[in-house]
């Protein structure tokens, strides 16, 4: 039996973190996002109410890698040797989902086996897939990443850049598509993760509780309504849920017709350096999400404004501070960016 998520349409305030997801689902290449914050603040049932209004893609029948019929230079072994024998790849369409990683999981749940003694005997490589081949294409959300072995949280991030997941094993290697938007949520009470790791994540968000008396009390009456009747209140949120994924799919068809000239990127490139941010990679981000958040307000010209609604989800964990420092973005310092343009 499925079970009801509460919709993600009903999910009160959090405007930054809902933001975030919506852009990396328009465009994966922005490098996923980083949820932090307090618990109590809807951070996993954020990420997991996501489920009904991904949008579809195309994947190869019965592949277990997922992959994806329109990219031939990005087909795992199998599909790969079946293409290059002529034989035709069916392909249908289905809806992308959230994997969830288990805070337990060893690499090789994560990343899949390779039986050596198998290959010994044989001379043929046996795989068996883990949680980055079932991510492929989909979704892949890892609750408290900030508690998982640093180790698994680069392979993670690694697969997550590179689009492939890479084993190797007694000098056995196998390697298959691996292309994935990759969500984290953590309680910095718990710990937090080493720079070098955050400055992978493409966004960031840093979930606070609502203090306004009006926005809690709707809190506690929608989570009362569909806790009362699961099924009827997704049912009165059907409309709109559907509305929030037709706009998603349009907005990444869209995307590609999606432009910026000159002026922005100097816009951006004088922000990430009036912000004292290292090398290159917050530039092209920012310019990522400012394009697909044009897309998803249904414009086809990045303006100054996609810039401040994106810039303090590119730069607040990446900006340097002392240990203990609480970051703090200056949204006065980026108008003054703006305005200098």
């Amino acid at each position: 039996m499925e079970k009801l998520l509460f919709p993600f349409v009903s999910i009160v305030g959090q405007e930054d973190m809902k933001r975030a997801l919506l852009l990396n689902m328009i465009d994966p290449s922005i490098g996923g996002a980083l949820i932090k914050g307090e618990k109590g603040t809807a951070k996993s049932t954020t990420v997991r109410s996501l489920a009904k209004i991904l949008p579809c893609r195309e994947t190869v029948e019965g592949c277990p890698f997922n992959c994806d019929p329109t990219r031939p230079d990005m087909l795992c072994p199998y599909c790969a040797e079946k293409l290059a024998k002529g034989e035709k790849l069916e392909s249908r369409k289905v809806r992308m989902r959230v994997v969830e990683l288990p805070l337990s999981a060893t690499e090789d749940r994560v990343a899949g086996t390779l039986d050596i003694e198998h290959v010994l005997k044989t001379g043929e490589k046996k795989f068996e897939p883990g949680v980055l081949a079932s991510a492929n294409g989909n979704l892949l959300y890892v609750d408290e990443v900030n508690l998982l072995d640093d180790h698994i949280v680069d392979l993670l991030l690694d697969s997550a850049a590179m689009g492939v997941n890479y084993i190797e094993r007694e000098g056995v290697s196998f390697s298959h598509p691996s292309r994935f938007i990759l969500v984290g949520t953590m309680n910095p009470e718990e710990g937090e993760l080493r720079p070098q790791l955050l400055d992978r994540f493409g966004l960031s968000v840093d979930v606070k509780g609502d203090k306004d008396t009006e926005l809690r009390m709707e809190v506690v009456k929608r989570r009362i309504a569909f806790d009362m009747d699961p099924s009827g209140y997704t049912k009165q949120c059907q409309a709109e849920t559907d509305a929030m994924r037709e706009k998603v799919t349009k907005a990444r068809e869209n995307l590609p017709k999606v432009s910026a000239d000159d002026s922005i990127i100097k816009a951006i490139v004088t922000v990430t350096t009036s912000f004292g941010i290292d090398g290159h990679r917050a530039d092209i981000t920012m310019m990522k999400a400012a394009k697909a958040n044009a897309a998803l307000e249904g414009r086809t010209e990045v303006t100054k404004d996609d810039i401040r609604a994106v810039a303090s989800l590119v730069l607040s964990h990446r900006m340097r501070r002392r240990p203990f420092e609480e970051s703090a973005f200056d949204t006065e310092e980026l108008e003054r960016c703006l305005q200098s343009i």
